[in-house]
Parts: C-alpha cells; sequence; structure tokens
C-alpha cells in the first residue's frame, strides 16, 4: 500500500477560527498531516504571549479529524522541523506574502527545493481574521483570574518583560494598544505600572503617600474596565502589616496581578531623593513579616508580593541589598525589586551576578530611570525579568499639554497648536461607541 505524502502545518492556534480548519482540510485532502504547533515561546518571540499554554493548544488540535499529528514547533523560522520530517507538501495560507513573515516564506520556499518539496498557499479566508476576534474579545473585556494569572504566563514564557506607568484610563490605553512593527514580528507593552509617584501627579499632590488606597483603587477600576493586560501595583511602603492584608486582597479579587512594597518605614519620600532627604529603611524582620502576613492573605497563587530593597538607593552598600533579598525570598516574595538612583548601572549589574549565584530565586525586576541608556536586552542578560518604565507617558504629557497652552496663550488663537495634537476625528474614533 502505498505511503500518503506528508504535509506539514505550522500554525499556533491560540485562537482557532473556520479559517484554520479551511487550512487543515485542504491539507487532510492532499496527505497525512502534521501540525507544527509553535511552542509559547516562538509565539511571544514575535507578538504577545499566548492566552492558552502549549499543552493546551496540543489537546486542541490532535483531537480535529484532519490532523494525524502534532510536534513542536520551537521557533517562527521552519527549518529545523522541516529537515528532521521532509514534507512533500507545507500548506499555508497566502497572507505571509507581506509583513512579519515574509522571511519566514521564503526561506520554507528555500528548504523544500532540497527535497522538491511543493508550497501550497490557501487563499486568505474573507471576513475572519484572529486579530479582530482578539480585538472583538479585548473589547468585550477579560476577567479578572484571566488578568491576574497572565503575569506569571508571561514570566514562564518571555525572557523579560515590558512594563510602563499609567496614571489615568487613557494612558492605560495607550500601553495597551502601542504596537511597533519590525522584521521580527512586533514589540509592545507586556503590562502596565500603577505607579504612586504618577498617581499623586496626576492629581497635582506630593508623592507622599497622600493619595490614598480607596482613591487610587476608584483610577485603578477605571483602568480595568477598559484594558486587558497585567497590572503592577505600587504600594508604596503597603503600611501596616494589618492594613496590607486588605490591600492585597483587594487587589487580588480586582485581577491585579502583583504588589510591589519597598522596605522602608515613615512618611514616604521619593526613592531617587536618596540620602538628600530623610528616609529609614525597614528592619528586615519586621518588613519579612509584612511579606508574609501579604502571601497568607492572598487567595491564589498567581497574585505576586514583590518586594523592593531600598539599600542602594540608601547607600548601604551590596551586601545589605543581598541580605534583605535572601531574607525576602526566604519570607516567599514572589519576586525582588533592586532600587538605584546612580546614572551607572553597575552596582545593579553587580547585585544581578551575586543574586545568580541564590540557590532560591525569584524573578528580579528593576526600574532603570536615572540609567536610562542600559538597553533592555542587557538587562535581561544580566538576568532580568521584568523592566519598569515608571514615570514617563506622565512625564510626557505634562510637556505637551504646557507647549498647547503657550502657544493658545501667545497666538490667541489655537490654529498654531494643531499640528501639535490628535485630530478631532481620532479623538472621537479613539474611544468604541464615541
Amino acid at each position: 500500500m502505498k505511503r500518503p505524502l506528508t504535509v506539514y502545518v505550522a500554525m499556533s492556534a491560540d485562537l482557532l477560527h473556520p479559517g484554520h480548519i479551511n487550512i487543515l482540510k485542504i491539507a487532510a485532502e492532499k496527505g497525512r498531516v502534521v501540525v507544527g504547533l509553535l511552542t509559547d515561546e516562538a509565539i511571544a518571540s514575535y507578538k504577545k504571549a499566548p492566552t492558552m499554554r502549549w499543552d493546551d493548544r496540543r489537546i486542541v488540535i490532535e483531537n480535529l479529524s484532519y490532523v494525524d499529528e502534532v510536534v513542536k514547533q520551537e521557533t517562527l523560522d521552519y527549518t529545523n522541523n522541516l529537515k528532521e520530517i521532509k514534507p512533500k507538501i507545507v500548506v499555508h495560507g497566502d497572507d505571509w506574502k507581506t509583513g512579519v513573515q515574509k522571511n519566514v516564506r521564503n526561506k520554507v520556499i528555500e528548504v523544500l527545493k532540497e527535497w522538491n518539496g511543493e508550497l501550497l498557499e490557501v487563499p486568505y479566508t474573507e471576513g475572519i481574521s484572529s486579530t479582530e476576534i482578539k480585538n472583538q474579545i479585548k473589547r468585550n473585556g477579560i476577567t479578572p483570574d484571566l488578568r491576574r494569572t497572565s503575569l506569571k504566563n508571561s514570566l514562564d514564557i518571555k525572557d523579560y518583560l515590558t512594563f510602563a506607568d499609567i496614571h489615568n484610563p487613557l494612558s492605560a490605553l495607550v500601553i495597551e494598544n502601542t504596537k511597533i512593527s519590525n522584521d521580527l514580528g512586533y514589540s509592545e507593552f507586556d503590562g502596565m505600572w500603577a505607579s504612586s509617584l504618577t498617581d499623586s501627579t496626576s492629581r497635582g499632590k506630593p508623592d507622599i503617600e497622600a493619595v490614598d488606597f480607596s482613591s487610587r483603587f476608584i483610577s485603578l477600576n477605571e483602568v480595568l474596565e477598559v484594558t486587558t493586560k497585567p497590572i503592577i501595583y505600587d504600594a508604596d511602603t503597603g503600611g501596616l502589616p494589618e492594613h496590607f492584608s486588605f490591600t492585597v486582597r483587594n487587589l487580588e479579587r480586582a485581577g491585579v496581578s502583583a504588589v510591589v512594597i519597598e522596605d522602608k518605614t515613615g512618611l514616604k519620600r521619593n526613592s531617587l531623593h536618596g540620602t538628600d532627604v530623610d528616609q529609614t529603611q525597614d528592619s528586615i524582620e519586621n518588613f519579612s513579616n509584612k511579606i508574609s502576613i501579604g502571601k497568607d492573605s492572598a487567595s491564589t497563587d498567581d497574585f505576586m508580593i514583590i518586594a523592593r530593597i531600598e539599600s542602594l538607593i540608601l547607600d548601604k552598600g551590596l551586601d545589605d541589598a543581598l541580605n534583605r533579598a535572601n531574607a525576602y525570598i526566604d519570607a516567599n516574595a514572589d519576586g525582588i525589586l533592586i532600587h538605584s538612583r546612580k546614572e551607572s548601572a553597575s552596582e545593579i549589574f553587580e547585585f544581578c551576578k551575586e543574586y545568580k549565584k541564590f540557590k532560591k530565586q525569584r524573578p528580579l525586576v528593576v526600574v532603570p530611570t536615572s540609567y536610562n541608556h542600559v538597553y533592555e536586552k542587557e538587562l535581561s542578560q544580566n538576568g532580568v525579568s521584568i523592566i519598569i518604565y515608571a514615570n514617563h507617558l506622565l512625564r510626557a504629557a505634562y510637556p505637551s499639554m504646557v507647549q498647547t497652552a503657550e502657544m493658545i496663550l501667545t497666538n490667541k488663537r489655537s490654529l498654531e497648536a494643531d499640528d501639535h495634537l490628535i485630530s478631532i476625528k481620532e479623538i472621537l474614533n479613539l474611544i468604541p461607541g464615541t
């Protein structure tokens, strides 16, 4: 009996729709279908991390009648799988001739030539788009459980994550929707940093915990209503341990993924003041107890408590920072944020070097506000898992508003400001339903 031809189909299948089924049906008509199911890491390398993990997507695909076998495709590049399987036919939709996957397509054609393989391109299914379906899901919102778990899921998949500051729902929508295309895919922020500094400043109040949790939580809920990405909440010192337990429960229930608390006591002053103002660091014992109380208050393993170490800010040295990191991990902190106010990243990199030697490690977080010349890749190579751009969107908004105000005052009309503004039409189209 003649052995059927092997037909290879690569897909992510995070959101299966009739277009995918059509491709698999056509592939099955040609021979034995092997699906190269992209790993979570492969998907995250060129677009947003998948909603479903690889094992879950595999279960869905291998139970389709058109599919004979499912294998892992470790990269967006097909080469390794194609050379191992040597399929006679590769089937793909015809929507990859331009854009992100153009180079991938060209490489598939070249590899297939080695054994006279064929590329069969199926016409795009009109009216069906994974992107549009995902946008519709985004417009309908996300459950608190799914949002909360998305941070830990992304940490498992991606080399590092980037978060940017929010100060109102509009700034959150900027983070939610801004994407930059490149040859490897596109780049976007992984989540949002609910900063106490930007929360206070946007209300015209000093960054001394003058805005209470209840007020901040109202703003946070407004952000949660219109976005889907994970949120890390900046809780300053966390307050009294007894109060912190309620903060944890409220944030977790709302769908926030993590809270950061810093190991200082007394009146909160911004860390970038350093030793120029009076700042007192908490004892290791007291702060570890606060972490433990927070962890005991959480209802799920998905909610993360990240301990922010201020030793370098207060010139207490590397050894103190490392001792605290070890103690906070022992207290079950889910992450360590090491902070620095120096323009050089040398002390951060020295901390990273020693941190890698720890027997127990947790995701390492940095806020490169002062050492902003360092590229993300360099931080990642030193073991950093989360990079927070802590106040940049607010800092961008203020000078733009001042410039517009000055133009109107100077010219006694608004015409001259128009080139610097989003158009009325764009504003009306910015929010669906306006």
